[in-house]
């Protein structure tokens, strides 16, 4: 039995077409997931559109179209830039779907019907972006905690979910559970501003909208946004009140989920006590991932600083934006893009580092071997430094990708590849060709530059997976080892660019 791996994103709100900071959580929840399967697990990575709410049903009636078909076009265009990210999902789902809100409407009905959900009137400060109800301490500087808008008094009859009952329960589990929470800054914040201070129960229906999932006994309500989508990583695994279906039963609990730091509450709060009420194991991870921003300041279309991948893959690539999204963004602290720095990174790591020593190797064993490379191991102690190089970069990249470190993982590989162009320099088979009696020492050399591109393509494939195919098929060989090999017979194929430096004057604007 493969060890199994069920991952998810935060589903995306279809309020609009997603720029780049958004389009960074699908990456880097892509690359977790290839990891995993990498690792030769049974991986199940889910992702998708959340699709209700008083914002959705206002931004259909500014365009003048009915919700349903505003949300039929954002969710086609989300799922269009997924796609064009080359990640590799295995369920897009949508809080639109009939079965999801089925089964929503029977979650409701449970925990209304054990008594964690009973009906009262609802009078508070409310943010409709948020579309979150918050109290007079909760503001800060009398604006919403979480998007720092103007919040507006409102009053409701309402559903009221006993978070309270669950508050004890909640933080014995964090205190038992030290890497529930992750980044170690993200637990105390939710702890400390939160959790301690006392929870509140929490209003999980509404009356003034209609673009909801009913509640089907008392249908002038509809169900709290968020307890329709935090549901979507149970329901469309198969969980039914009535009884769940073999997939739940395989992947549930989730091993990772990854959203933004700006939701932490909803998934380490609301969403643990929502599974505790339903008697199901909570997940095991939730990591909330820092901010890309533009020029450090938070990507905003009403401040018209907003990149869109779409516009950066025309120019850059796939792979060079995969590349500055995955390695350009700290662990635990928010990340800067503008074009500069974009092309920075690919000059700099991706054309001087990574493609030149491709090109220089094949051409250099094209050259002085006619393409074909064996090892004859007039070996040195440069090419058992290298070695042992190659050869640690399986546990190097496991320590970090087991920490969620995606950048410092794909650092470690980008080590092993200037350590490879450092080897060229050491050994100068450019001398080594001019001399008779040095062949077998020179095609040593180029031997261990081929292991070293082999592994280092093998270990790219989770992070760049193109690039990764595309070396792979320049120099010919389908040898997925993660170490040196001594016994690899090359046959090359021609060289081709793999990253081509940009002038910035020819970028168009």
């Amino acid at each position: 039995m493969k060890k199994k791996f069920y991952m998810t994103t935060a589903i995306a709100y279809t309020s609009g077409k997603p720029h780049i900071g958004n389009t960074y959580e699908i990456v880097l929840a892509d690359a977790i997931a290839r990891y995993h399967r990498f690792l030769g697990e049974d991986v199940y990575f889910q992702t998708g559109t959340d699709e209700h709410g008083i914002k959705i049903q206002e931004k259909a009636e500014q365009e003048g179209k009915t919700p349903q078909a505003f949300v039929d076009e954002v969710a086609s265009e989300i799922k269009r830039i997924w796609d064009l990210m080359n990640t590799s999902y295995d369920k897009f789902v949508r809080t639109t779907d009939a079965h999801h809100e089925k089964v929503v409407q029977k979650i409701f009905r449970k925990l209304y019907d054990q008594g964690d959900i009973y009906k009262g009137e609802y009078a508070g400060l409310y943010c409709t972006p948020c579309e979150s109800f918050f109290t007079e301490s909760q503001l800060i500087d009398g604006k919403c905690p979480d998007c720092h808008r103007e919040v507006k008094e409102a009053k409701e009859e309402a559903y009221f979910f006993r978070l309270s009952k669950y508050q004890k329960r909640l933080e014995d589990y964090i205190e038992s559970h030290p890497h529930f929470i992750e980044p170690e800054a993200r637990k105390n914040e939710m702890v400390n501003n939160f959790l301690k201070p006392g929870l509140q129960d929490l209003c999980v229906s509404r009356t003034t909208f209609t673009w909801g999932v009913p509640v089907d006994f008392d249908p002038k309500h509809v169900v709290y946004v968020w307890i329709d989508a935090l549901t979507n990583y149970i329901t469309f695994l198969g969980y039914d009140p009535d009884g769940s279906s073999e997939a739940f039963q395989k992947y549930w609990p989730c091993d990772l989920h990854l959203i933004g730091k700006d939701i932490l509450r909803f998934h380490t709060l609301y969403w643990p006590i929502l599974l505790m009420a339903l008697d199901l194991p909570l997940p095991k991870q939730v990591f909330g991932h820092p901010w890309l921003l533009m020029s450090s300041d938070k990507m905003s279309k009403s401040k018209g600083n907003v990149l869109y991948a779409d516009d950066l893959v025309e120019q850059f690539g796939v792979d060079a934006v995969r590349y500055y999204l995955l390695h350009e963004i700290p662990f635990a602290s928010d990340g800067n893009i503008t074009m500069d720095l974009i092309i920075d990174r690919i000059n700099g790591d991706l054309a001087n580092v990574l493609g030149n020593l491709v090109q220089r190797t094949i051409s250099m064993a094209s050259k002085y071997f006619n393409k074909q490379v064996h090892n004859p191991k007039q070996t040195e102690a440069v090419d058992k430094t290298l070695e042992q190089k190659i050869n640690g970069l399986e546990a190097a990249v496991q320590e970090k990708m087991d920490q969620l470190e995606v950048s410092a993982a794909i650092t470690e590989i980008f080590d092993v590849l200037r350590a490879s162009n450092k080897y060229i320099d050491e050994t100068m088979p450019w001398l080594l060709a001019k001399e008779e009696d040095k062949q077998e020492r020179l095609e040593t050399v180029l031997y261990h530059l081929l292991e070293s591109i082999r592994v280092c393509a093998v270990f790219l494939e989770p992070f760049m997976p193109e690039t990764s195919q595309e070396i792979l098929r320049q120099i010919n060989c389908s040898d997925k080892n993660h170490l040196y090999q001594e016994t690899n017979h090359y046959q090359l194929n021609d060289p081709s660019i793999l990253f081509a430096r940009i002038q910035r004057e020819n970028l168009s604007n």
